[in-house]
């Protein structure tokens, strides 16, 4: 196909595919005169990671570069070409080692890694995002403790276990990739959307009129504790 009819099922225009190839995103067309190329589903394939990248991921060009490279590496395994994925989508996560506090998160998030025997890397960015969040609840006076933190645990492995059996496994790499970031940003704002709905749900149950009758939960239901354990 010609670089028009590629602009045309891409939906990207011509200008930007070019963009693309200048900055080595996108591989050149096979040259079939001095100014024309013609194009095949390889690179309709490519044009759609790189828009599942930019516009769904939002990352910048440095980062959909290092991950089409990653694509292209035929020695980097799937579970390190997904992870190059995950890092890139990962919030930012400032990590503060001079802060008593933080470090007691931190410390904290790393136990938690090793009860659950996670296979989780030392220096993913993940590990300081859990930690942000620890800090910010203590900071609010809510205590982190294993009975509040097992729900979420339990929800999170079930969620990333289908995530993960949902990643194609052959074919075309970019296609994995494009499957886990569909699920990694998109499907997250579905659970948040779904989980905000059940809360309303469980409010309107206990708190609304059906629930008027039923008995505040008592003292003792209160978990206790500052620390998982």
């Amino acid at each position: 196909m010609k670089v028009s009819e590629l602009s045309d099922r891409s939906g990207l225009p011509v200008q930007t595919i070019k963009y693309y190839i200048r900055e080595g995103l996108l591989p050149k067309g096979a040259a079939t005169a001095a100014t024309r190329a013609e194009y095949g589903d390889e690179h309709l394939d490519r044009l759609r990671l790189i828009r599942a990248l930019r516009e769904v991921g939002d990352l910048p060009i440095a980062s959909v570069k290092r991950i089409v490279g990653a694509v292209d590496d035929e020695t980097v395994g799937l579970h390190d070409l997904l992870g190059t994925a995950a890092y890139a989508l990962s919030p930012p996560a400032e990590p503060r080692p001079d802060d008593p506090g933080w470090r007691a998160a931190r410390e904290d998030v790393d136990a938690i890694v090793a009860e659950l025997g996670w296979r989780v890397t030392p220096d993913t960015p993940t590990r300081d995002l859990l930690a942000q969040a620890f800090l910010a609840l203590r900071r609010l006076g809510l205590p982190i403790v294993w009975s509040d933190l097992r729900p979420y645990i339990e929800a999170a492995t079930i969620i990333a276990e289908h995530e993960i059996r949902a990643v194609p496994t052959e074919g075309e790499r970019g296609r994995a990739v494009q499957t886990a970031v569909a699920t990694n940003v998109l499907y997250e704002k579905v659970l948040l959307a779904l989980r905000r709905m059940a809360q309303e749900d469980a409010s309107a149950r206990r708190f609304g009129d059906a629930g008027r009758d039923r008995a505040p939960a008592s003292e003792g239901d209160a978990s206790r504790g500052t620390r998982p354990g």
